[in-house]
């Protein structure tokens, strides 16, 4: 599927062709007849050149790439800025101890001062992407039928139905009461509640674990990537709904366990740890792609952004650093991490990846780069330290981005089991202990029984998975994310941190959407 990915620069347009409208969570392409259903669903190929399109959804911005065409409005977000899994970092990791960004544009300090508003460009983007994500996936699903008989359609249509869980996962987790729409339809919808969508995510999920493959292409999803996103959903099920899962968590983490994905352990650049190779240009067949259960592929030439990887890579490069050594040729110097964060990591453990030349530890001012180190963890290289396909363009980096990976599940598993669920604590310990002798490239840092709380697992959480859009979900589940229980750096907009209101675990639903379908209303607070 990655080299089906690197060409949807070329075929995105025989799928949807035009950009889209984006009120509410019910858009659908301007023009839809542009190129004709009967085209687009002629056969078993054509269908899976409209199936790519559902996964370019968290990797493109739209028909041109890096940009030109974009499936959302340009006059209400700059398309760079629009990409999926950027505009999660900007909201799960810039608001968090993880991060900040140097930049003045609109909307960025908000982040990391936690006082958005509902015009955020950024809140409002993710929204908008989301609900273009569900209406694409239920285009697909309806109009595949037409070959549903054959069974790899079967296959497309039970992937399309997890691309749209897994918006809705994201959509449950960030803005809460949303609309459930499984149709496209042209009335406006009306908002369902938070526990109803929570539902309607964990029945399709149930659902769809038999109808996946067992294992897929590269990039594509598979049953495994249906249980671990259960395994996600079960754990922050007593935050979203009230009711705790952590059996539910428990169970389907192990499913995921004891299946056929396993932990990187190959250190091909003999860096003394096969952590680093996760986060490199050739991260698709290095040994990372054993771990990975659902990645946004990304790839120099095919499939250009000026999100993604791109700005991970490009966005944390300034100061004296030397872009080559990252497989680039310039840095936008703007993204670096706070000494809360820093402070994590104890003596030997290789998962910290930090640049200190010039670079001081404490921010004072958040704007310049040299204040707070930068972060080295994501790189346009290879093993070897080729770099990869797209050196000296500014939108053109290879290195795909996991959203769930089989260390992620070995956490759920042993935070579940804490929280009560019925897992073992010994196995618990097991795991971790193996991403530990991955981090540290022996046992030396490895943990016993006495030494695993709940605490621990959120800093091991942290240090194992940092940058990869997931913290500010951890600390709203530990009640850390808007209390005075937890402080960082201008949390709150105070340079020694300060707590806000906790409404802020939710973003606003868009104050535009909210004009143009009275059927909804704004989360409390806003």
């Amino acid at each position: 599927m990655k080299n089906t990915i690197e060409k949807l620069i070329f075929i995105v347009m025989l799928s949807f062709m035009a950009t889209s409208c984006h009120d509410d969570l019910n858009q659908s392409p301007i023009d839809p007849d542009s190129f004709t259903e009967e085209n687009v669903y002629a056969t078993v190929d054509e269908a899976k050149s409209a199936l790519a399109k559902l996964y370019a959804g968290f990797a493109l911005t739209g028909q041109d790439g890096p940009a030109g065409n974009p499936d959302l409005d340009p006059d209400d977000i700059d398309e760079g800025f629009s990409q999926y899994t950027r505009t999660l970092f900007y909201l799960n990791e810039l608001t968090t101890d993880h991060a900040v960004l140097g930049w003045g544009d609109a909307g960025v300090p908000d982040m990391h001062g936690m006082y958005w508003t509902p015009n955020n460009d950024f809140t409002n983007s993710m929204y908008n992407r989301l609900g273009q994500e569900v209406s694409f996936c239920n285009s697909f699903i309806e109009n595949a039928q037409v070959l549903s008989s054959d069974p790899e359609v079967q296959h497309f249509i039970a992937e399309a139905r997890f691309l749209r869980a897994f918006a809705y996962y994201n959509l449950i987790d960030l803005f809460g009461n949303v609309p459930i729409q499984t149709t496209v339809a042209i009335t406006l919808p009306s908002q369902n509640s938070r526990e109803e969508v929570f539902d309607f995510t964990e029945t399709e999920l149930l659902e769809i674990q038999d109808l996946l493959p067992e294992s897929n292409e590269y990039g594509r999803v598979d049953k495994v990537a249906a249980w671990a996103l259960l395994s996600k959903l079960y754990l922050n099920a007593e935050v979203w709904t009230g009711t705790p899962r952590y059996n539910d968590c428990v169970t389907y983490s192990n499913n995921v366990m004891n299946s056929s994905y396993s932990i990187n352990t190959n250190d091909g650049n003999n860096s003394g740890t096969a952590y680093d190779e996760l986060f490199l240009a050739d991260n698709n067949s290095n040994g990372a792609q054993n771990e990975f259960i659902f990645a946004v592929n990304f790839d120099g030439i095919q499939s250009q952004t000026y999100g993604g990887t791109t700005f991970l890579v490009h966005a944390s490069i300034g100061g004296s650093m030397d872009p080559t050594v990252f497989g680039v040729d310039g840095g936008w110097g703007g993204l670096r991490t706070t000494s809360v964060f820093v402070e994590k990591f104890e003596p030997g453990d290789m998962r910290g990846m930090f640049y200190t030349d010039g670079q001081s530890l404490e921010i004072e001012s958040i704007p310049p780069f040299s204040q707070g180190y930068a972060v080295t963890k994501f790189k346009n290289v290879d093993v070897n330290g080729n770099p990869g396909s797209g050196t000296g363009q500014d939108n053109r980096v290879d290195t795909d981005l996991p959203l769930i990976r089989l260390a992620e599940i070995y956490l759920n598993y042993a935070e579940a089991t804490l929280r009560g669920g019925n897992g073992d604590i010994g196995i618990a310990v097991n795991k971790i202990n193996e991403l530990r002798t991955r981090a540290f490239g022996n046992t030396s840092g490895n943990i016993t029984t006495a030494d695993l709380d709940l605490d621990f697992v959120l800093d091991e959480r942290s240090r194992e998975l940092y940058w990869e859009c997931q913290r500010r979900t951890d600390l709203v589940r530990y009640n850390y994310f808007t209390t005075s229980n937890y402080l960082w750096p201008f949390k709150g907009n105070q340079p020694g941190g300060t707590s806000v209101g906790d409404f802020r675990n939710l973003f606003p639903i868009p104050s535009n959407t909210l004009s143009t379908n009275s059927n909804l209303q704004q989360n409390p607070g806003y």
